[in-house]
């Protein structure tokens, strides 16, 4: 068993990170650019934004690969760039990381949908998740995370490319709240993704973005009703909103922290923050949850 597993196994309560996007953007990341190719041409932003997670209190951080698969780097012409920009991510993270600390690869949607709702047949996808996957592990992560996933297609194929590099795998999937209650794009229940993220491999399941901490909080509990593997959950910081045409997200560290308590006690083992959120709300986070 690894590090992080045996950790997650002793029932202590770990904390991860914060968002990245918003990070970057904040730092120079202009709109529309990759923010993957920061890793080659922003090594200090990429590092600096670890090491800020990680003196805030994250006892992991995830890499800067959210896009990082070929099908997402193309688009911004760096599609033979994969294992380059995968492992410069996470080689960036791992050099800020305190010992017994740990790097999590973080991997997303590729934005493109299998056959027969697309063109991507299950062999092509599952090759472009293990390219990321490879340069990610050649990079020193101790387990990956894939993230804000809604077809459990898609997913289990990242999990099994995910799970040849023989590292753990935490994988989350991204709920709305209609009139029945929450689903996934693709009609997916929390309960539901419970148990298929289990079969589908994955050492760690959860939920990430989308909502506010209130309703996450009802989706971990769901959630823990059906399994009794580890979950994880990255919050947002409240839904976002337009200000003076800014993107604000309206949930302050004071807000969210105290609320953390009921997201464990709803059944979560790991958690850290998703869009909006910053060094400051993992600061407020680690000072609840350790008091």
């Amino acid at each position: 068993m690894s590090k992080l597993l045996e950790r997650i196994a002793s029932d202590e309560v770990l904390i991860s990170d914060g968002a990245t996007g918003t990070y970057l953007q904040e730092n120079g990341l202009e709109p529309g650019g990759c923010p993957e190719a920061f890793n080659e041409t922003h090594p200090e932003v990429v590092r600096r934004m670890a090491s800020g997670y990680f003196e805030a209190g994250s006892d992991m951080v995830e890499t800067n690969s959210f896009g990082g698969s070929r099908y997402m780097l193309a688009k911004y012409g760096f599609g033979e760039r994969v294992h380059e920009f995968n492992r410069l991510a996470a080689e960036h993270a791992r050099s800020a990381a305190p010992p017994d600390h740990f790097v999590l690869g973080s991997i997303g949607p590729t934005g493109e949908f299998l056959v027969p709702n697309g063109t991507a047949t299950e062999q092509e996808m599952f090759e472009v998740f293990a390219e990321q996957a490879e340069g990610l592990a050649a990079g020193g992560v101790d387990a990956f995370c894939i993230e804000t996933m809604s077809d459990m297609g898609e997913m289990a194929l990242a999990i099994r490319a995910a799970k040849q590099t023989g590292l753990p795998v935490m994988a989350t999937l991204t709920f709305d709240k209609g009139p029945r209650g929450y689903f996934t794009m693709f009609g997916i229940t929390p309960a539901g993704a419970a148990e298929q993220l289990g079969a589908a491999g994955a050492d760690v399941v959860g939920s990430n973005c989308g909502i506010a901490i209130e309703q996450m909080i009802e989706i971990i509990a769901a959630m823990r009703q059906a399994t009794d593997k580890p979950i994880l959950t990255h919050v947002n910081a409240g839904l976002p909103k337009i200000e003076k045409g800014q993107i604000i997200y309206p949930d302050t560290p004071q807000k969210m922290a105290p609320l953390y308590k009921s997201l464990v006690e709803a059944g979560a083992n790991i958690v850290g923050g998703c869009c909006g959120t910053s060094a400051d709300h993992i600061r407020a986070i680690a000072k609840a949850l350790r008091s």
